[in-house]
């Protein structure tokens, strides 16, 4: 319970900056001048409390774990990745350069938000030329598995959808508001990357020569099926879902005992999203260790559901840096096990934390009651423990090793 306790208090401790007026308000197109007043206030909040310390990184107790992430080869192209990012860049007009490209040290990286109410940098989809948006969605192909690029379209195309359920309040939501910036010079040898940044959607993705850090990413949507509209029958994080379930019904009486923090859900229990880069959290749930070998691919399995959005090359470097600390891996659940119920499970160990959690409307408010967690409504968020999200200790180690170019 103590350990439930924390996770409450960082989270509280995330959203602090959501006012109550921000998140509750429902109804038809909202005016564009009221929005963005409320944009400006929520964004300066929100940074203004997320970034009143440097990045740290994510641990358990407040103490870097050091030398998880050595600069290596993985024997894995980025040249593609490279090409495509070099190709978006060249389309953009030098006013467009301005706000799209950063240096790749910048505190950009950690302005990402999971709100549809922050003020972001970069082009936006819909500020884009038929050209830019070829070049940016080639960039995405370029880094992105097949999944993963299907997956990142259907979440724009469910905030569409989230648009037409509010009266076709597209001042608010909509495919196109989601932005793209480059960080540092898309180079072969020196580090860069690139970000994604829209509701319910964060793509962070670092590159150092043929090494790539894809974290923190965020997965979401409200609603999660398009039963109307444009896009209707679009449906997305099902197999996070069904998988996450099978992996707690598979445990034993004991394991699941171990595993289960509370079993009934009643709110918002993800910790590590927008603005959480230092979040403390104790290992806590049942521990891999103890699985069976079934148990063991079940997780692992899992995992990969969420890794495998990386191009597969990288996606299999990552699988074997979180097959090799499988053993400190820990398994936590919030919630029932019933086919249509709730639930947040949790998947931490000292170089992957993985969060899924139902949440309460905020966007479907008006349609499902406001105080209930549902399925309408899903976070997830993939996260680089002990200091390496944004690729922050592969810089680290590249700028002690090259102190002469810093």
């Amino acid at each position: 319970m103590k350990r439930h306790k924390r996770w409450v208090v960082a989270y509280a401790l995330t959203m602090a900056a959501v006012g109550a007026a921000v998140l509750a308000r429902q109804g038809g197109p909202s005016d564009p001048a009221e929005f963005r007043e409320r944009a400006r206030k929520f964004t300066e909040q929100l940074e203004s409390k997320g970034l009143a310390e440097p990045f740290k990184g994510i641990t358990t107790d407040g103490r870097i774990v050091e030398g998880l992430f050595p600069i290596r080869s993985t024997g894995v192209s980025t040249e593609p990745v490279r090409r495509a990012a070099a190709g978006f860049i060249s389309t953009l007009t030098p006013e467009q350069r301005k706000v799209t490209v950063f240096p790749v040290d910048d505190d950009e990286w950690r302005k990402w938000a999971n709100q549809h109410v922050y003020i972001r940098q970069g082009l936006p989809f819909d500020a884009m030329t038929t050209g830019q948006r070829d070049a940016a969605l080639g960039l995405l192909g370029a880094s992105l598995s097949a999944r993963g690029l299907t997956l990142t379209r259907d979440i724009m195309r469910l905030n569409h959808t989230l648009a037409e359920l509010n009266g076709n309040n597209f001042t608010e939501y909509g495919e196109g508001k989601y932005y793209l910036t480059i960080m540092g010079d898309p180079s072969p040898d020196a580090p860069w990357g690139w970000q994604l940044d829209g509701h319910h959607l964060a793509v962070n993705y670092f590159v150092l020569r043929d090494q790539v850090v894809m974290t923190p990413a965020f997965w979401g949507s409200e609603p999660t099926v398009a039963r109307t509209g444009k896009y209707a029958g679009t449906a997305v994080l099902v197999e996070e879902q069904q998988r996450g379930l099978a992996l707690i019904r598979a445990l034993s009486d004991e394991q699941r005992r171990q595993a289960i923090v509370e079993v009934r859900k009643t709110g918002n229990n993800i910790v590590a999203q927008a603005f959480a880069d230092n979040v403390v959290l104790d290992f806590t749930g049942v521990r891999a260790s103890m699985f069976t070998e079934a148990q063991r691919r079940r997780l692992l399995d899992l995992i990969g559901v969420y890794v495998s959005n990386m191009r597969e090359g990288h996606a299999r470097v990552r699988m074997a840096e979180v097959a090799d600390h499988l053993d400190r891996t820990y398994f936590a659940w919030i919630g029932g096990t019933a086919d249509e119920d709730v639930f947040y499970y949790r998947i931490q160990s000292p170089v992957i934390l993985i969060e899924f959690d139902h949440q309460r409307p905020i966007g479907l408010r008006h349609v499902l009651p406001a105080d209930v967690p549902s399925r309408e409504h899903v976070h997830s968020v993939v996260r680089t423990p002990n200091g390496n999200d944004y690729g922050k200790d592969l810089l680290r180690q590249h700028y002690t090793q090259h102190r002469h170019a810093h």
